[in-house]
Parts: C-alpha cells; structure tokens; sequence
C-alpha cells in the first residue's frame, strides 16, 4: 500500500507526540501535529513553533521544487551567479510558498503581497551582503 506523509506527519514523527509516544526524545511530546496542525500558529506555550514549522517547509518542500522545468537548487545557483538583482527569483519562491507553484496564479489565485515579500527578501539580503 502506498501512502503520502504530509508535513504535519513528519514533524509529529520527529517532535511531536508520535516520537513520545514511541520512545523517541521530542521537543514536543504532548502535541499531535496531526490531530491539531492549528497548534502551530496557535500555541502560546511554543510560539517557535511558526518558525520550526516554515523551516521545516522550506528544507522538505521548497528546496526538493522541482516542476515543470524550473528546479529551485539550480535557479537559486543561477540567481546568486547573476548578482542577485533580479526578482524574478523571490517571486517565484513566493508562488511556490503561497500557491503551490512557481509560476503563479498557478489556479489558486494571485500572490498574497508579491511586492512585500520582495521588499522583505531584498532588506534580508542587503544585511547578508551590506
């Protein structure tokens, strides 16, 4: 039998309460991600856990996109070879984080704060780089 383990899967595996309930340390054992995905914006005891969740997204989703020709290992390579000018790289990360693709509307609709969001990253970069 074949099955996809979503992200709040994962994180209940490796933090939450599947890992306590196993034998396993957890930084969280009383949580069950599954059973209440909302705790990660919700919780005022583990407020991290906005910032553990979006990391986790972006080394497990974000950083394996590789659809419909545009691979984000390769684009992130050729943007930072380029200068980092150009935002046509935040945008797409943008789609991909928001929509579910690259290239949006991607049927979902528009981006939420396209130009914030480019602000953001370009603030971000000029004290990586400043």
């Amino acid at each position: 039998s074949f099955s996809i383990v979503s992200n709040f899967g994962k994180l209940n595996y490796y933090l939450g309460k599947r890992a306590a309930d196993e034998g396993r340390e957890s930084r969280y054992p009383t949580i069950d991600f599954c059973k209440d995905p909302e705790v990660i914006c919700h919780s005022e005891e583990f407020k991290e856990l906005k910032w553990i969740a979006g990391f986790f997204y972006w080394i497990e989703s974000l950083q394996a996109y590789n659809e419909r020709g545009w691979d984000y290992q390769t684009e992130l390579h050729k943007f930072v070879d380029e200068g980092m000018g150009d935002h046509s790289f935040i945008n797409a990360v943008s789609g991909i984080v928001n929509r579910g693709c690259h290239d949006p509307p991607c049927g979902t609709g528009a981006v939420d704060g396209t130009h914030e969001r480019a602000g953001n990253f370009n603030k971000v970069l000029d004290i990586l780089t400043g």
